[in-house]
């Protein structure tokens, strides 16, 4: 499977496309469907299993520094009610760069996924205005395509951010659901 047949997946799936077009409807800035909404689609379509998965968290990320957390929280409240099939969650990504110890703030959200736990979960996709899906993965796909979980280099330098990563791998279990996973842990 390469970039272009992941795009294919995604663009045919019902689910993926019909919260792509909630995402995009918000009318948000710099607004992405990312982490383990992409990196688990890809991981159970090649597991042989249904793609979409209504148990994993919809995760929407977007920046705008003229949102504040409490707007952010409304309208993360909003889609909730308005669309519940989903388990959405939205975060604006200028305030969240405080839960990652020594990280200054994010200057967009590309820089925010650039700066997850894992390089698989390093991932966004969007719809653009023209209809076109936009992936962007700052570590590329391979760790996706080969089941490899490994700390993205912003978790490797800070023994602090080292810690969080290890808590949240364990935390995961995602081997149970993906007993292919190759997982590293410095």
């Amino acid at each position: 499977m390469d970039r272009d047949s992941i795009l294919r997946l995604l663009a045919a799936d019902r689910d993926m496309m019909t919260i792509l077009q909630i995402i995009a409807g918000l009318g948000l800035q710099d607004c992405w469907l990312t982490a383990g909404s992409v990196r688990n689609f890809i991981w159970n379509a090649l597991s042989n299993r249904p793609a979409f998965d209504a148990d994993t968290d919809v995760d929407v990320i977007f920046f705008d520094p003229a949102v504040s957390y409490e707007e952010t929280m409304n309208i993360e409240e909003g889609v909730k009610e308005q669309f519940p099939q989903y388990k959405w969650e939205v975060k604006n990504q200028v305030y969240m760069h405080v839960h990652s110890p020594g990280t200054v703030p994010y200057r967009d959200a590309r820089d925010a996924m650039s700066k997850y736990p894992e390089r698989c979960t390093a991932v966004g996709l969007r719809l653009r205005t023209n209809g076109e899906l936009q992936l962007f993965a700052p570590y590329g796909l391979e760790d996706i395509l080969n089941f490899q979980v490994r700390p993205t280099p912003h978790f490797l330098e800070n023994p602090e951010r080292r810690e969080l990563y290890t808590a949240r791998l364990s935390k995961k279990n995602w081997q149970e659901k993906w007993p292919r996973l190759e997982i590293e842990r410095p």
